[in-house]
């Protein structure tokens, strides 16, 4: 990825089980923990995988929130001691809206973050199902609102029409990032890697860092970081919330197919560090 990966600050430490088979987490010890317990014991890393997901188990989402706010803000800072600047990419949804409005909060030196986004549907910037929009309402507010924002999508009618001119842009960006926050559906895709998308086989060998996807089970045409562009981070972070979510995760644990769930290919090698933040 041409820079060496930085450390990672501490993380909070794990709880004893409490006789749910779950491992949670207290919010900010400071503490530099122990590897967390997966919930399905060996389950984890089958299926060829190179590395085990580092899992942070809480018993809810305040609790994650922040504890993984301070994780997102102690490596933005660390980027921003050690280079000057920093780079974050971020997913939509319920769940890390929360998140975004705890960072929002935080006294970082927000002008010198440069912020975009993992996928977004081609709408709009002021569309209810923007992820644009969602940004701005939600983390670009408060002592957030200096960072720099780049969104992916642009005028074209069409995620295929625009996606080179996104790609230019996207381009401009320093390298890699310091953290892609990412999320997963319920047929195990990520960013907007669908799998009951076409474009998915080119997309999966694409050395693009965006691709364009028409998802047939989901609204509207997308723009989503590649494969490729998940490679070129320091840190990836997966965030789910409920029992649903990790019966996917322990699934998409198990040998099989990154076609048939994409988030696979967040585990694979050559991948970057990733960890795993699940609220109960």
């Amino acid at each position: 990825m041409g820079d060496e990966l930085i450390s990672r600050p501490p993380l909070p430490r794990p709880l004893s089980r409490e006789g749910r088979g779950e491992t949670t987490v207290a919010a900010l010890s400071g503490e530099v923990p122990q590897s967390p317990s997966p919930l399905a014991g060996e389950g984890l890393g089958r299926g060829g995988n190179a590395s085990h997901p580092e899992q942070h188990h809480f018993p809810d989402q305040p609790t994650m929130v922040a504890a993984l706010g301070a994780f997102v803000v102690a490596q933005l800072q660390q980027a921003i001691d050690q280079r000057g600047h920093a780079q974050l990419a971020v997913s939509g949804g319920k769940t890390p809206a929360a998140l975004f409005d705890w960072l929002s909060r935080q006294p970082l030196e927000w002008s010198k973050v440069t912020v975009t986004l993992a996928d977004d549907r081609w709408l709009p910037p002021d569309h209810a199902d923007s992820n644009t929009r969602l940004l701005r309402q939600h983390l670009l507010q408060g002592p957030a609102a200096a960072a720099h924002f780049v969104p992916l999508v642009n005028a074209a009618p069409t995620p295929e029409k625009g996606l080179a001119q996104a790609i230019e842009r996207f381009n401009t960006l320093p390298q890699p990032f310091d953290l892609i926050l990412l999320g997963m559906g319920d047929d195990g895709h990520t960013a907007s890697l669908f799998p009951c998308a076409a474009q998915l086989p080119h997309a999966l060998g694409s050395s693009a860092p965006l691709v364009a996807m028409q998802p047939q089970t989901a609204p509207y045409g997308r723009i989503s970081l590649s494969p490729a562009a998940l490679r070129s981070s320091r840190q990836n972070i997966l965030l789910i919330a409920g029992a649903g979510k990790q019966a996917v995760l322990q699934q998409a644990l198990q040998d099989g197919a990154v076609e048939q769930m994409p988030v696979r290919l967040l585990w694979q090698a050559g991948m970057p560090p990733l960890a795993v933040y699940w609220a109960a």
